[in-house]
């Protein structure tokens, strides 16, 4: 059974910071390609930042470049997300996955985490 553990959620002031962690069980974490998105309230989920299998590729979404830093442990068989200058537009459950492919379509993530909550104040 595959399981993703998201932690590390909370509440910051605008301009803080916030280091998600996923750890996985029951799958060749290694060889999966990782990502993170996020559900702000009354909208739809939208793709974050992903990372290769490897870790030697990472894709983000425009809004977070430069700010937010995905990184990997395989031997820990976890995923980090580093969040800096957060923003309050940036609140809301942030959910990791597992797929073959670091995309931003969230349809080639095939397990998915119960989220962990980020909220960003003013």
């Amino acid at each position: 059974q595959v399981q993703l553990v998201e932690s590390g959620g909370g509440l910051v002031q605008a301009g803080g910071s916030l280091r998600l962690s996923c750890t996985a069980s029951g799958l060749t974490f290694s060889s999966s390609a990782m990502g993170w998105f996020r559900q702000a309230p009354g909208k739809e989920r939208e793709f974050v930042a992903a990372i290769s299998w490897g870790g030697f590729s990472t894709y983000y979404t425009d809004s977070v470049k430069g700010r937010f830093t995905i990184t990997r442990d395989n031997a820990r068989k976890t995923v980090y997300l580093q969040m800096n200058s957060l923003k309050p537009e940036e609140t809301g459950v942030y959910y990791c996955a597992a797929g073959t492919v670091h995309k931003q379509e969230a349809t080639q993530y095939r397990y998915w985490g119960q989220g962990t909550q980020v909220t960003v104040s003013t």
